[in-house]
């Protein structure tokens, strides 16, 4: 990957240094995010407080338009404060549905692992579907539509554990974690880090993601590298020191990402590199290790690396 791969396309390179305003030191969760956006899927943000997690998502949200929404996940959020609820009109006496948090383009959940078992699978057909079913009505949401969460993996007092299915349904799982010496300078040097000093404008439009979509599924990617991705997965499937292996929807993220991540860095074909780069982000949080694997490869992500050095990566 060179310094700058993006630049070759105007609005993903103003994507990117749009939000690097704001953003120091972390290209890679910049792009891995704008990754997912050209994917049309949803991003698990996990990291220690601090670290610039919910900035990230407001940054990427304010240059790309649209309508931001955002839901603190507290105990105390309800279904209908997502989905949004039907009540009775009383000048009319008619049936009025209001719209929750999740009528927007990006919706941020923050500390997602903070609401309630029942809150957190309001989202599934959200994330799935990109709609709502309220008292036997459908609502589409509006689109892109994308969403964002963020949890802290280190505090587990009064958090609530993200089911597997739910888990499945982000595109990727990824980290911001420290910064460097240098770039926590800079940090200082901007004001603190104060987001009123770095306000940002919108640089590219929903239209813009839209097009970029349809460029995405332009971009080619030849047999043997799919074999490759089906390779990893059933890898995953058979490991004797992995639980629970891969799904196919697995599979189908690495696919699209893979694409997504190749017309980012420039090119309009895949290469293998692009799937071992994005296979520990995308294929990590949909498994789960044995006791063995735990010992073995201390996480998932040590897990996917593992596979990804055993399996036999295509040279042609």
């Amino acid at each position: 990957m060179t310094e700058r791969p993006y630049e070759s396309n105007t609005a993903i390179a103003s994507l990117i240094e749009n939000v690097e305003k704001v953003i120091v030191g972390k290209r890679q969760a910049i792009l891995l995010v704008t990754t997912a956006i050209l994917t049309g899927g949803h991003v698990l943000i996990e990291d220690v407080p601090g670290v610039g997690k919910t900035r990230l998502v407001s940054a990427v949200a304010r240059s790309c338009g649209g309508v931001f929404g955002r839901i603190q996940m507290t105990p105390d959020v309800m279904p209908s404060d997502i989905t949004g609820f039907t009540m009775i009109n009383t000048a009319n006496g008619e049936n009025e549905f209001r719209k929750g948090a999740a009528f927007c383009n990006f919706l941020l959940a923050d500390e997602i692992n903070r609401a309630s078992p029942k809150s957190q699978s309001a989202l599934l057909e959200i994330m799935e579907e990109g709609q709502v079913s309220i008292d036997g009505e459908r609502y589409s949401l509006p689109k892109p539509f994308m969403v964002l969460a963020t949890q802290n993996p280190v505090e587990t007092y009064g958090t609530y554990h993200l089911p597997e299915a739910q888990m499945d349904r982000f595109v990727m799982k990824i980290s911001m974690g420290y910064p460097d010496k240098s770039d926590e300078l800079a940090i200082l040097d901007n004001n603190g880090g104060n987001p009123d000093s770095a306000p940002l404008e919108k640089v590219i439009s929903c239209e813009d993601i839209t097009a970029l979509k349809e460029k995405v599924k332009l971009v080619r990617c030849a047999d043997n590298i799919k074999q490759y991705i089906i390779e990893l997965v059933n890898a995953t499937r058979n490991a004797e020191y992995i639980r629970l292996g891969v799904s196919p929807r697995g599979s189908i993220a690495l696919y699209n990402t893979a694409k997504a991540y190749a017309l980012i860095s420039g090119r309009s074909y895949v290469i293998p590199d692009d799937v071992k780069f994005l296979a520990p982000f995308v294929l990590s949080h949909r498994i789960i290790l044995t006791p063995k694997g735990n010992s073995l490869c201390q996480s998932s992500e040590g897990a996917v690396k593992k596979l990804l050095s055993e399996v036999p990566v295509p040279v042609e």
